[in-house]
This record gives structure tokens, sequence and C-alpha cells, in this order.
């Protein structure tokens, strides 16, 4: 069951959501209009399943672009829930903006409630009475911070909406989470992945303030696709808000299968753009930066062009020992812009895949035979030399693999580095986090140490 969270700017519906699913999911700060796209926040109660959708605040009086794209977001979330709850301050009163959203929601089609939040005290309850003015029924003395009246809240809930849950989606969705410094344009992409302007676009920077989860089909697979805010350096994150902000983030790639590193081509891949990816990749998803606004650059403008595109992924290849892909687009005119869904899915695969343990061993004596192990340097080993006996897969997402050696002294990290970079030639995984265990097994002669081999 979906529940659109919607009401005037500052009135705690944030701290609402959170409060009603135990989590800290939606960002709350004492500033208002913090939240300005929807965040579905998933909770159960009394065996049911909520979907909380955590709204912007709306002011239908405001008429710049930024609060028409939130009324819309609000709009859009009420056409596809099955119950609204309109969240009024009761210490404030009856204001004319709740007044607005009332008249906005005696005209929807599904059950409404009112949720007058930040009755804190039994003492308080007589400040919901007022709220009757709305036309929209009972209304539900609540508290988010104390987290009164929550309870009676949900059994409202749950009894106004429709009997049975939704259908979960057949296959376990890849996550996509799109991530990268402020105003490089991930919000756009999304937009355009989606076919819809599904989150809010603005010049301003900082215009995405949480990490929000929205669903999608892509060649018959489930994807669910990240939009995250935007990542500055530390030394630069000066307030509250944007370090909670960018600890979600990072969070968000953390829970993801795939992260795409959103770069704007006029800059090319900076310094803070390979922090980000080494961020993402330490986190064990799979990665590949994405230079967006291409369609600048084929022009000509200023930044890495066609030409010195080739020279860029060598340099971002020296950079990080992933060896993520380089890919480029354009948000605004879709160029390649299926291309970055089909590797973003092929990476989820390759992430998540087995490759079996005869070909392991036949990848095994390829590189051995294309460059020889490392001999053992003391003078007592002199005529000893490094042996790859054995190789299979241990674990997947990420990747895990298992070598057996005659001798574990004997593994140079310049011979680690060399099989890590033949298996990403491979099998493909560029930007792909994988793990190599070198197992030594010491080497018995007689019937004994034959049947420990074996």
């Amino acid at each position: 069951m979906k529940v659109a969270i919607v009401g005037y700017p500052n009135v705690g519906k944030s701290s609402l959501v959170n409060r009603l699913s135990g989590t800290r999911e939606a960002v709350v700060h004492e500033s208002s209009g913090v939240t300005r796209d929807r965040k579905e926040v998933t909770t159960e109660w009394n065996g049911r399943e909520l979907t909380l959708v955590d709204t912007g605040g709306v002011d239908l009086e405001e008429q710049d672009d930024l609060a028409r794209q939130i009324q819309r977001q609000a709009r859009e979330a009420l056409a596809d829930a099955d119950v609204a709850v309109l969240v009024v301050d009761a210490r404030a009163g009856v204001r004319a903006g709740d007044l607005d959203m009332a008249d906005l929601l005696r005209r929807v089609a599904i059950p409404v409630m009112v949720a007058a939040n930040k009755v804190d005290s039994v003492r308080d309850l007589v400040l919901a009475y007022e709220f009757h003015r709305l036309g929209l029924g009972e209304p539900v003395a609540v508290s988010a911070a104390q987290g009164l009246g929550t309870g009676d809240l949900l059994d409202r809930i749950v009894a106004a909406g429709p009997e049975h849950d939704r259908e979960p989606a057949p296959d376990e969705p890849v996550r996509l989470a799109l991530i990268g410094r402020p105003n490089v344009g991930k919000s756009s992409l999304v937009n355009r992945f989606l076919g819809s302007e599904r989150v809010i676009v603005s010049d301003q920077a900082g215009t995405t303030r949480d990490a929000i989860d929205l669903p999608m089909r892509f060649e018959g697979r489930s994807l669910v696709l990240v939009d995250t805010a935007g990542l500055r350096r530390a030394a630069k994150v000066g307030e509250s808000l944007e370090y909670y902000t960018a600890l979600r983030s990072e969070r968000a790639a953390q829970r993801a299968d795939v992260a795409l590193v959103v770069c704007d081509a006029g800059d090319g891949v900076t310094a803070q753009d390979l922090r980000v990816a080494e961020m993402a990749m330490k986190s064990g998803c799979a990665t590949a930066l994405v230079l967006n606004k291409w369609d600048l650059q084929a022009d000509g403008q200023a930044g890495i062009g066609p030409d010195e595109l080739d020279a860029e992924r060598i340099r971002v290849s020296r950079k990080l020992r992933l060896r993520p892909r380089v890919l480029t687009a354009s948000a605004k005119t879709g160029r390649n812009v299926e291309r970055i869904l089909v590797e973003a899915v092929g990476l989820a695969d390759r992430r998540s895949g087995r490759i079996a343990t005869s070909e392991l061993n036949r990848f095994i004596a390829d590189v051995v035979a294309a460059r020889q192990p490392p001999a053992a340097s003391g003078a007592r080993q002199r005529n000893q030399r490094l042996k790859l006996i054995y190789m299979t897969q241990t674990g997947e997402r990420p990747p895990r693999f298992s070598i057996q050696v005659n001798s574990h002294a004997m593994v140079t990290r310049d011979y680690a580095y060399y099989l890590e970079n033949r298996m990403r030639e491979r099998y493909r995984m560029e930007g792909i986090p994988l793990m190599i265990d070198f197992v030594e097994r010491k080497e018995r002669r007689g019937r004994a140490g034959s049947r420990e081999q074996r």
C-alpha cells in the first residue's frame, strides 16, 4: 500500500515518516524546504506492508520554478498513492497553506486523513480540534518527536487502504546509484532513464537533498535507480544538512549493485570525481564513470573533447586500480543513455556471476604461459619458483577467487596485480571489485601426500 505524506513546508512530514517507519531514511533538518523530491520508505504494520512517500513542502501560492516542480512531485505522489495523509502543524494552527492543500485533497479519488503533528503531550490534544475546519474528517493528533498517536495513525491508514497489497516485482532488481559532484546532471540522467520528469532538476547546485529510490523496467529487467545528493570535498562540507545528505549518498553506494559516477564533460574527470569513484569501489559495488553533457563537447566547446577522450580514459585507468570504464552521454539529447543502462546491467550480472573452475584453470595456464611466475629470491631457494596449482571461485557480489600456490611468500604484489588485471581483461571486470586469495598448499611426496592433495 502506498501512502502519500503531504503538507505545507516545515510541518514535520519527514520526521513523521521516520517515526512511522522506525528509520532515519528521510533527511530531517530545522531548515524549511529540505525535502524536495519524493522519497519512498517501506515499513510494516499489523501484517501489512506500507510504502510511505515523503514529499516536499507544498505552498500553492509560490510560483517560482523550483516550487512548481515540488508541487508537481506532490501531485504525482497523490496520483500513485492508495491513501493520503495531510500533515499540519498543530502548534501553528490552521494556515492559509493548509486550507489550500485541503481544497486540493478533497478532489482526489483516494482516502485522505489529517495528521496534526507536534502534539507532544496530552495537554496539547485540544490543538488538533481546530483542524476539523479542513473538512477532511477527524484529525489524528500525533507527535513525530515523541511518538504519541502514531500507532493510531497507522491503524487509520491500514483501515482506509485497499484490502490487498500490490503484487511484488517477480525478480530481484538491480540497484543502480548515480553519484558525483553537485550539478553534474545526475537528476537529469535519472529523468532521461525514466522517460519522465520524476525528480527535480534545477541549475541551482544542491537541489537534490536525499537518496531517492526509483523503480523502472529496462529490457525485461527490474532496476532501482538511486538519485543522490552531490558530493563535495569533505573540507568544503560546512553545514550539518550537507553532511547528512552526503552520508546518505555514500550509503546509497554501499547498498548499490552498480554506481555510475557522473562527471561534467566540460571539466573532465576531476580529482573529486576520482575520490567519489574510489569511495564507490571500496563499498563493493561495480563502478563506471559517465562524462555527461557530451552534447556540448561534441560541438567543440571547452573541456574534454572527442580527440582527448582516449587520453582521459588512459589517465583514469592509471589512477584507479579497478580500471572502470569511462562512458560518454548527454542527458539533454539522450545520446548514449540506453548504452549506459546496458553497461550497468552487464556490470551487475558480472559482479554476481560465477566462472566455472575449469575455465579459471585454463586462465591460469594462459597467464603463466604469457608471463612466468616470480622465482624465490633467497640463496637457499634459488631454483624454486612460484607455482599456481589450482583456482576456483569462492564468492560473488563482489566476486572472490582462491588460488592454491606452493609458497605464499613468493607471491609478489606485482604478479598479483598482473593476475588481477588479466582477469579484468578476460572476463570484462573493469570497475568490478574482485578479491584473489593466495592459499599455500605444501607439496608432499609419497602416498600420504597424494591423498592429501586429492
